[in-house]
């Protein structure tokens, strides 16, 4: 064998495990990228996760005034959402047509909430005006049925927290205003619907309000505006990961009225919601019935 010959040969063994090494190196980016690639895609298939059923209007008229005893309230929520919208307030096409079929009805126990602390001002006058307030702090528990192959479930599998403050104030004796201001932080759902194709979902944390202005037109009978809203101030997160511009927004105004009987009281609201992102959005009807003791 010549000299040349085993210079090239030398050369050729010299240059291999460099060869080797590059080899390697490209294949663990390609693997990587290859991850990412399967993140994205499975984040862009959620790229909301919506928030939890919430007082959205369901509270209105003399909404802070209590005093001990006992209550017992029935509220029937009617909704027509005809339009979802995306982050910028687009209609999303086709969103709207979501048919659950046979599959999606869903029956028995909601989610449980548990208050371990309410406080309840007196009534004080700041400058000869009444007010009442109170401040609650509300748990939110799914001990019902859950099911994650089925598209309408009464519950979900986690809890949130849910604090709020009350006030009414009368600037004149027929005059009222409420508002009811709430905070929502929820856990990891770690059962996710499998339709959402993701291992844990965790909805963004958010304010919302209720308001009213009241006018007392006969004896127990209230009629006046009220309204509602909600916005989502921390990103949602799919698998651990945040999904950036994804805020929950709504807000809603309308005519309502409450009837006081005796110990017995009426709410009928209507509201019509405008400024939806990243949510349905359509018209509310609210029926509440309320009897203290």
């Amino acid at each position: 064998m010549s000299n040349e010959s085993i210079a090239l040969s030398g050369a050729g063994a010299t240059r291999r495990p460099l060869l080797d090494k590059v080899c390697g190196w490209l294949s663990k980016l390609l693997c990587v990228a290859m991850l990412i690639g399967l993140q994205s895609t499975s984040l862009a298939g959620q790229s909301h996760v919506a928030e939890p059923a919430l007082n959205l209007g369901d509270t209105s008229f003399l909404d802070a005034p209590a005093l001990p005893g006992f209550v017992l309230e029935q509220i029937a929520d009617g909704t027509r959402a005809g339009r979802i919208v995306d982050a910028s307030g687009n209609t999303i096409p086709g969103a709207g047509a979501v048919d659950a079929t046979a599959s999606g009805q869903a029956g028995g126990i909601g989610n449980l909430t548990i208050s371990p602390f309410l406080l309840q001002w007196p009534t004080l006058h700041l400058f000869h005006i009444p007010i009442d307030q109170r401040a609650d702090l509300d748990f939110d528990f799914p001990p019902g049925h859950f099911s994650r192959s089925n598209p309408v479930t009464l519950t979900n599998d986690n809890f949130t927290i849910h604090p709020y403050y009350d006030i009414t104030a009368h600037p004149t004796k027929r005059i009222e205003t409420s508002w009811r201001v709430h905070y929502l932080w929820n856990s990891t759902d770690h059962a996710p619907p499998f339709t959402s194709g993701a291992e844990s979902t965790q909805a963004g944390q958010a304010i919302h309000f209720n308001a009213t202005v009241g006018y007392n037109i006969y004896k127990g009978l209230w009629v006046g505006p009220n309204a509602y809203f909600l916005s989502q101030i921390t990103d949602g997160k799919v698998n651990g990961v945040a999904l950036p511009n994804s805020p929950e927004r709504v807000a809603a105004i309308g005519p309502g009225m409450v009837y006081n009987y005796k110990k017995w009281f009426y709410w009928a609201n209507e509201y019509q919601e405008f400024g939806a992102e990243d949510r349905a959005t359509g018209y509310k009807l609210v029926l509440r019935l309320t009897k203290v003791w």
